[in-house]
């Protein structure tokens, strides 16, 4: 099975021209770029390979409007060329006080409507402290908080796909800018995996992982088989840093 590679710009970069630039050189099968939502027109109008997908969405879908400022909807996300969205991102959960509940909403109407959704789940510094099976506690609380309602949308399901982002691995913010070992985050999936079978009898697109992931330790990382492709953040933004991890990952079946 191939491996997914997602490039999370989160807000960058500064101009179109570099956003362009950055994209041309991340265009490659098995990725999905996820620029802001500003330059989601220009970015489709250029992508021969890659897939685009958007960083946040609107639980709300109202046509041809609504009263609902600032927000984007899934109608608009999909008419600018986007096929997957980013939920439950840890930045948006701690800057923005996003609730799973919230997430929750968020995901189940992008389902409906046929967007594929990147789900991030993941525990902070703090729950990793108290050992793995507080992170287990955690990271199950989350999932199921998050995928409430799926059991009506199991067509659906099959666009989902999952990211284990351990917060404390997350270079920006609190994160300590060192990805988890690849064992760590491959038990951690397989467990997430079981949940999916034995909560929902789900099997999702993908489980992938997201935290710190570079050029150095990518293969490290996805000669797991469990781990089926990365959530890459800051790295993504170095187009020749990118192009390495795309290339190492090509070469990962």
């Amino acid at each position: 099975m191939s491996k997914l590679i997602i490039a999370n710009w989160k807000m960058n970069p500064s101009s179109e021209s570099e956003a362009i630039r950055l994209a041309k050189a991340s265009d490659a099968k098995g990725v999905v770029i996820c620029p802001p939502s500003i330059f989601l027109n220009q970015i489709h109008s250029i992508l021969k390979i890659a897939d685009l997908g958007a960083q946040d969405v609107f639980w709300e879908n109202p046509i041809p409007g609504g009263a609902f400022t600032g927000e984007v909807s899934i109608s608009m996300l999909k008419k600018s060329g986007a096929s997957h969205v980013i939920l439950g991102h840890s930045e948006r959960r701690r800057y923005l006080n996003e609730t799973d509940e919230i997430i929750n909403k968020k995901l189940l109407s992008a389902l409906a409507f046929e967007l594929k959704v990147i789900l991030c789940i993941g525990e902070p510094i703090s729950i990793k402290k108290e050992g793995i099976l507080a992170a287990k506690n955690f990271v199950k609380k989350q999932l199921l908080k998050s995928l409430a309602g799926i059991e009506n949308l199991k067509t659906q399901a099959k666009n989902l796909i999952l990211t284990y982002e351990p917060v404390w691995a997350i270079s920006a913010g609190l994160g300590t800018g060192h990805a988890d070992t690849p064992e760590n985050a491959a038990a951690m999936i397989n467990y997430i995996k079981e949940l999916l079978v034995t909560r929902y009898s789900l099997s999702v697109n993908k489980v992938i992982y997201g935290g710190s992931v570079t050029s150095a330790n990518v293969a490290r990382i996805l000669e797991y088989k469990e781990i089926e492709g990365a959530l890459v953040g800051s790295a993504s933004l170095k187009a020749e840093e990118f192009k390495k991890i795309i290339k190492i990952s090509s070469q990962i079946q």
